[in-house]
């Protein structure tokens, strides 16, 4: 397979699962629904910052270190596991999701940001791509490995910026509909809000057996 190749294929992985529904996306979308464009983009900024920690900390072998360890990730996917169920459970129990206290109406955007980078690095969906699948795309007869990991960390990004980008604008652009639509507000929360709460259990699931 060429370099090329091997590019393309990273990218159709990371597609396929940074656009999967999940922590990321839902703080993206909670942000610009409570609190418009600005703060939406202010917490995509954050998601991707995070996204490069991800990134330095697969370089850096702290994957290894966890999956050396494996009690240390499964610690971190029952706590993600918890944080993801109960921001469904808020959705679930709000009657509107433009009402919600978390996060809520006040946050500024640096805060958005601040909290987004901290969502990210803490989301277990992020640490198993990066166990299963980054190492899986650095090979030594492409080059130094540092580089490899900078231009897939570029990647990685990019995809998000496109896809949250698109969350961004689609939720904004429904956000003045939503607020005149309290039926449609509710079914939103609900179907979100069981969303995350599915997700949350298939991570504690998955910290269960393993």
């Amino acid at each position: 397979m060429t370099h090329t190749a091997h590019l393309w294929l990273y990218l159709v992985f990371l597609f396929g699962i940074i656009a999967l529904p999940g922590m990321d996306m839902a703080y993206v979308l909670g942000n610009t629904l409570t609190g418009g464009q600005r703060r939406g983009l202010a917490a995509l900024a954050g998601i991707v910052v995070g996204g490069v920690g991800h990134t330095v900390l697969a370089l850096l072998g702290v994957g290894a270190v966890i999956h050396a360890a494996p009690g240390l990730f499964n610690a971190m996917l029952l706590a993600g596991a918890a944080y993801l169920a109960w921001i469904g459970w808020s959705l679930m129990q709000s009657a509107s999701p433009l009402a919600l206290g978390a996060p809520a109406r006040s946050t500024s955007p640096a805060a958005a940001f601040a909290r987004g980078v901290a969502v990210c690095l803490m989301n277990p969906k992020a640490y198993l791509f990066m166990l299963a699948v980054f190492p899986q795309f650095l090979r030594p007869e492409y080059g130094p490995i540092a580089v490899q990991a900078t231009v897939l960390g570029a990647m990685t990004a990019a995809v998000q910026t496109a896809v949250y980008s698109a969350v961004v604008l689609a939720a904004s652009g429904a956000r003045d509909w939503l607020a005149g639509s309290g039926r449609s507000q509710v079914v939103l929360a609900r179907g979100v809000g069981l969303l995350l709460i599915g997700g949350a259990a298939w991570s504690a699931w998955s910290a269960w057996r393993g």
